[in-house]
């Protein structure tokens, strides 16, 4: 039933001439529907009235009566605001006054199934906001002494959807028997038929679901109890889901769901990846899932797990991430200006938040592809309000890559055997949440190992290994106290990473690094008025590396030492303040304190200040920006263990982020997302050969003194536990730099079938680098110092990602990458060369100076996922078909300068086609 009041939503238009939503009420008169409008009330204006005419059903759905409440004899009206889009499809519906939970419920399961004739202002389809109401009728009493008793229940039972075995809330059922009876299932998918006894054709439907027919034979006395399974159209379709994520306070952040983690082509279905191909991400190497961002050193990017610090994100680099894609329920991903309470970074963050454990019932998937295999359970004990998940994954390219290396490799000599190549790894993850009272016990733990490298296999073969493990157990409790909601919890954590090289006939050289992790959490957040709401946190983490040192140097007896080389604890403390001091402004000022302490002695303290302030212009567009002060200790390429306790020495990077922007709902869902920014890096500490030329390729003779640009280590210790460290001569690391650039995302969210996003990044990150000057012979002739684009820097990043599911369950969806080059430093091959002439005046190679370097060619790649999906009665069945690079293009990671001395000049690309096709099965419960 329609209300009398309403409010059109038209595209109106900003003073500079960009499109806004502009929101009018209506009110009926009896002339028809009246727009509200800005114009002056005059008899003789001349001004005509815009023509709206009102959305008008064109399918209904109604809301089935709770069988529960049959006996309670409840009637009345539930009240509903319904938001309906210009395609006359329910985009949300808001309860304004209800009637009891049981009846509010199904109103609202029904309501978003109601289809329109969509609204026109002037003609044109254009959203409407309005009343709703539904009607409840509590069914007929029980009849009295003497009066005709109801038929007995002859049927009865539960419909729900074939796969996923959701109840169907609405589902109908006709009798061809009796088709003037037909029967709704209630909210929970169940349903009760008083047909007569004999043979019943019973049809039942659903929205979204194939209609089923079911032969079932009755009896007048006896209830046949039933559980009917319906075909989905679209198997898992891509579904536009109302979540109740919190309100967005930060400058930027793009939030990932569903699919959009998972079915992204080239990711391998892991929702990790998927940040690759965000606004304000580059790369090192095309498939290495390690993200550069905002022209950050990757180490400078946090990566979290429900705020749990993870040391390691993906698997040997170009592999899935540690963390099974069925436990991530969403990913927040920060380019910039990370809210305080993910604190020590100088780049951005990204936080993947763990699935809600299910309470209706078991659920699982397993899959296998053609790199490893996996599984996901998870079973509710409804009695006791525990949940248990578990999870696991098991590489098994060992086997594939000793094949594929014995078909390759050349024949050993007789009696001996080829090296086996390795690239293994396997993760874990284990959950157990409990309920207690209004809050919840959760115990989490996980963890992941990668070995990789060449094993010998016989006594005269050489071994070359490397290996990461780690592991995490996190302990957590959260309870409504006060106003607000408390967190506390605890994290234990191993990391441990080793080196081992072994050659015959006695030399071995092996490193093990092992690094304990404690820490502990405290968060809270209350709402302090209708306006304001505080969040405040703290947080320590203790660290403690040993290392041990075998040599063996082709002697029978090893030379073992054992050494703990960093004691250090961090600890800070955080809040910020959400005001809103109008409905239209969000103000949030921030502050994080950290003191970083390395024993024995050393303390590092910062002080980071945070503001952001967001703007709602309208309905549509907002307006934002934010600055802040990061800190971070001294960073490597990626995170190792011990680099972020033991450089503690060389003090702390130093940063600040600025940024503006703007966020616009565009037409028919479409979301458009501008940011400009700017990072000047007051002070970097990048542990990494890619600043300074003379880092790499110094050939200054040893004259027993330290080069121009170092400086001594500290002493630490007296040789009571922490070793001294006075006779290791560290370069000088300290620079500077500075990132700015601008990010655009244009996205379609999950709706329709299909979802899909286009990002382009325009950026520079420069670093203060020292470098040498050549002549025209390629002598070295001097130094010289300038800001010098980044290693990794790309001018031009652009992203296309499409996926749309078809009606026969088929989906097909495909990436468009492109980059520009990063400088020809040689930081994965040689610095640029010109063609110039020796001494002897033949043609040569001469290398050029780093501030004349060349850029390497751009790179455009394209990744596909194709699929198939298969329903059952239980569980649902998918193959598909996922890979990066399906053109098999090459990246040129550098070149090679050949010839010289008489012999011809020639110039050839390095660089592979880094492909990963992936072939796989996975089936869900």
């Amino acid at each position: 039933m329609l209300g009398t009041r309403a409010h059109a939503q038209d595209a109106g238009t900003t003073e500079d001439g960009g499109a806004a939503r502009a929101e009018r009420e209506l009110q009926r008169t009896d002339a028809g529907w009246a727009v509200e409008t800005d114009a002056p009330l005059s008899e003789d204006a001349g001004v005509p009235e815009p023509a709206f005419t009102p959305p008008v059903m064109v399918q209904d759905s109604p809301a089935p009566y709770p069988p529960g409440l049959a006996s309670d004899g409840v009637a009345g009206v539930v009240k509903l605001e319904l938001l309906i889009d210009d395609a006359g499809q329910v985009e949300s519906a808001t309860l304004v006054e209800g009637l009891h939970p049981l009846l509010d419920r199904a109103a609202l399961h029904a309501a978003p199934s109601l289809r329109f004739a969509p609204a026109t202002l002037d003609g044109l389809p254009v959203a409407v906001r309005l009343s709703f109401e539904y009607r409840f009728e509590a069914p007929a009493p029980a009849m009295s002494e003497g009066a005709t008793p109801a038929a007995p229940i002859t049927l009865k039972g539960l419909v729900r959807a074939k796969g996923n075995r959701r109840p169907l809330v609405g589902a109908t059922l006709v009798s061809d028997a009796h088709p003037d009876a037909p029967v709704q299932a209630d909210v929970d998918g169940r349903f009760e038929a008083r047909w007569p006894a004999g043979v019943h054709a019973v049809r039942i439907t659903a929205p979204g679901h194939k209609p089923g027919v079911f032969r079932e034979g009755l009896k007048a006395n006896e209830a046949l109890e039933v559980v009917y399974g319906l075909e989905p159209l679209i198997i898992n379709p891509y579904e536009t889901v109302v979540r109740g994520d919190r309100e967005r306070t930060e400058v930027s952040r793009v939030t990932l769901h569903d699919a959009e983690l998972r079915e992204v082509p080239g990711t391998m279905g892991d929702p990790f990846r998927v940040v690759m191909l965000l606004p304000g991400v580059g790369s090192m190497v095309s498939g290495v899932a390690y993200p550069v961002v905002r022209g950050s050193q990757p180490a400078a990017t946090g990566y979290f797990l429900d705020g749990i610090r993870v040391p390691i994100l993906f698997h040997l680099f170009l592999g899935p991430a540690v963390i099974h894609p069925d436990f991530i329920d969403a990913i927040d991903f920060y380019p910039g200006s990370p809210p305080p309470r993910y604190g020590r970074l100088m780049g951005g963050a990204i936080d993947g938040r763990l699935s809600r454990p299910r309470d209706d019932g078991v659920h699982g998937s397993a899959y296998a592809d053609l790199i490893n295999a996996g599984f996901f359970i998870e079973t509710p004990f409804k009695d006791t309000g525990t949940n248990v998940s578990l999870a696991g994954r098991y590489s098994y390219t060992p086997w594939l890559i000793a094949l594929a290396a014995n078909q390759l490799q050349s024949p050993p000599p007789p009696g001996r055997e080829n090296p086996k190549v390795v690239l293994d790894f396997w993760d874990y993850q284990g959950r157990v949440e409990q309920r207690l009272g209004e809050g919840t016990l959760r115990l989490f733990a996980f963890g992941s190992s990668d070995t990789f490298g060449s094993e010998a296999q016989d006594a005269w073969g050489d071994t070359a290994m490397q290996s990461i493990i780690f592991h995490r157990v996190d302990l957590r409790h959260r309870h409504p106290v006060g106003p607000g909601e408390l967190e506390v919890g605890g994290t234990w954590g191993l990391d441990r990473f080793a080196i081992v090289s072994r050659s015959p006939p006695g030399e071995a050289t092996e490193i093990h690094i092992d690094q304990g992790h404690w820490s502990a959490r405290l968060g809270y957040t209350a709402t302090l008025s209708p306006s304001a709401t505080l969040r405040a946190g703290a947080d320590v983490e203790h660290k403690r590396a040993i290392v041990e040192l075998l040599q063996q140097d082709g002697g029978s007896d090893a030379d073992v030492e054992v050494t703990p080389v960093a004691l250090g604890t961090f600890m800070g403390a955080w809040t910020e303040l959400v005001w809103q001091p109008h409905e239209k402004w969000a103000v949030v000022p921030g502050l994080r304190v950290d003191n970083y302490h390395l024993s024995p002695g050393i303390d590092r303290r910062a002080l980071e200040p945070r503001l952001t302030v967001r703007h709602k212009v309208s309905e549509a567009l907002t307006l934002k920006g934010g600055a802040g002060l990061f800190h971070q200790p001294p960073t490597t390429l990626i995170s190792l263990p011990v680099v972020d306790v033991g450089s503690l020495l060389l003090g702390l990077q130093q940063g600040v982020q600025l940024s503006v922007g703007a966020e616009w709902k565009a037409w028919r869902g479409l979301e458009v997302g501008l940011d400009v920014y700017l990072n000047p890096m007051l002070r970097t500490l990048e542990l990494t050969p890619f600043a300074d030329e003379g880092m790499v390729d110094d050939d200054t003779p040893d004259t027993g003194t330290p080069p121009a640009g170092s400086r001594r280590g500290m002493q630490l210790g007296d040789g009571g536990g922490i070793p001294d460290r006075s006779g290791f001569d560290f370069p000088d690391f300290r620079g500077s730099g500075m990132a700015y650039g601008m990010e655009f995302l244009l996205r379609h969210p999950l709706g329709d079938n299909w979802f899909g996003w286009l990002s382009y990044s325009l950026q520079r990150s420069t670093r203060r680098t020292r470098f040498h000057r050549y002549d025209a012979e390629g002598h070295r002739v001097g130094e010289a110092e300038a800001n010098l684009p980044f290693a990794f820097d790309q001018t031009h990043i652009l992203n296309l990602v499409l996926s749309y599911k078809f009606a026969n369950n088929i989906t097909l969806g495909g990436v468009l990458h492109f980059n520009t080059g990063r400088p020809e430093y040689g930081t994965l091959g040689t610095q640029t060369h010109r063609p110039g002439e020796d001494a002897s005046g033949r043609p040569a190679w001469v290398k050029v100076d780093r501030d004349r370097v060349d850029r390497l060619p751009a790179f455009l790649r394209f990744d596909v996922r194709l699929s198939r999906s298969w329903v059952y009665d239980t569980f649902s069945l998918e193959a598909y078909l996922d890979m990066l690079n399906v053109t098999l293009r090459r990246e040129t990671l550098g070149f090679e300068y050949e010839g010289g001395n008489g012999f011809p000049l020639r110039k050839d690309a390095v660089g592979l086609p880094i492909a990963l096709p992936i072939l796989g099965v996975k089936g869900r419960y």
